[in-house]
């Protein structure tokens, strides 16, 4: 993906489940001594943990009523989901424990299911944790993020044992009406706290904490030291910090455990170029090219460039391409409503910029796109 302004490509929750645990991970894929401690404790015991609003809440008559009517499953679910209650908003900002979602009322599928799970569990509830597959791609910056999703199942002890689909209630907060028609896997707890971890250490990369990023990243890694997704992270980290041999080696044992992650590929290209190994660097954009001959943002990047040239038209095909290929990303469409907006098409513009806002998953950036929709809408009143 050499036309992308850095080839750094970070996998948040991933949608595969990971192969079974291994044995820890090596030594030598840790370089400690290179990097300053945390500026707060890298720590996940705290992750389901219920703070004291949540046991009030947990107690309360109204939450006690819900789940007498209703049952228990559907009871936490009606308590925590709908509108009249918690009022809880879709955030991908920032991965949050149960704790924090439930201060802040608001996270993305991560917070939401590990908040779940917290209550579910003070409920003597049995909980499963699902991988969806579904992949998305967005971009912070010149950090191009893949993110997968996951959800959870709530049962009681003895249906869950049985899997007994009508007596277990699969809970998702996909914001798009598409997640019950795609398959998932079972994860493990261990799996899930992983995850969190990594969504950590993506974030504090993503906002220049590479120190941070690190020990996060470390502790994904040994948290679930069979799955290439941290493995892929802290290589993005240690390419970032300036260590190429260091990232090559993280890459490599992490194609070790997924020889086909497309993303580790990507990665592992250019820093194998920039050591000087360029027959592995071409053979690996060979391969690549073969596997993926249209790379994620492809279309999107040459739309900008022709929006940038004033060829309105071009770019207005060239983002609808992109979005018939990636529906639900928020940058594909605001960036179409800016073209139709060039090409005098207000209804057009009006109408993308809404899309915009329904998939953003954002709520500083969804404000952001509120306020232009509402002077759009102005000026179709005119």
């Amino acid at each position: 993906m050499r036309y992308l302004v850095a080839i750094l490509l970070v996998l948040l929750s991933a949608c595969a489940s990971a192969p079974p645990p291994t044995a820890a991970p090596p030594a030598e894929l840790f370089a400690d001594a290179s990097f300053a401690r945390p500026s707060r404790p890298v720590d996940a015991a705290d992750l389901f943990t219920l703070s004291p609003e949540m046991r009030d809440y947990l107690h309360s008559a109204a939450f006690g009523n819900l789940t007498h009517s209703l049952g228990k499953q559907h009871g936490l679910l009606d308590a925590l989901y709908t509108k009249g209650n918690l009022k809880l908003a879709y955030d991908s900002s920032y991965t949050r424990t149960a704790a924090e979602t439930f201060r802040d009322r608001a996270g993305n599928c991560m917070s939401l299911v590990i908040m779940t799970a917290a209550f579910a569990k003070e409920l003597n509830m049995e909980v499963r944790y699902q991988s969806v597959d579904m992949e998305s791609w967005s971009r912070s910056g010149n950090f191009y993020l893949l993110s997968g999703h996951v959800n959870i199942v709530l049962g009681s002890r003895t249906t869950m044992n049985d899997v007994l689909p009508e007596q277990a209630l699969v809970v998702d907060f996909l914001p798009v009406p598409q997640a019950d028609t795609l398959g998932t896997h079972l994860l493990s707890e261990d799996q899930i706290v992983s995850m969190f971890q990594n969504n950590r250490a993506a974030e504090a990369l993503v906002d220049g904490r590479l120190d941070d990023a690190y020990w996060w990243a470390r502790a994904a890694v040994t948290r679930n030291p069979a799955s290439a997704m941290p493995l892929n992270t802290l290589a993005v980290i240690y390419e970032r910090h300036g260590d190429k041999p260091m990232a090559e080696r993280v890459y490599r044992a992490a194609l070790a455990r997924e020889p086909e992650n497309l993303v580790t590929l990507r990665n592992l290209e250019p820093v194998l170029a920039a050591l000087g190994k360029t027959g592995e660097a071409q053979a690996i954009a060979k391969r690549l090219a073969s596997l993926e001959p249209v790379p994620p943002f492809q279309y999107f990047h040459q739309g900008v460039s022709a929006y940038e040239k004033r060829d309105y038209a071009k770019a207005r095909d060239l983002f609808r391409r992109e979005i018939r290929r990636a529906p639900y990303n928020d940058e594909f469409h605001f960036w179409l409503a800016a073209t139709y907006l060039q090409l005098g098409d207000l209804a057009g513009a009006r109408e993308e910029l809404a899309l915009a806002v329904e998939n953003s998953t954002q709520s500083e950036i969804r404000n952001r796109y509120s306020a232009k929709l509402a002077h759009l809408r102005q000026l179709g009143m005119r």
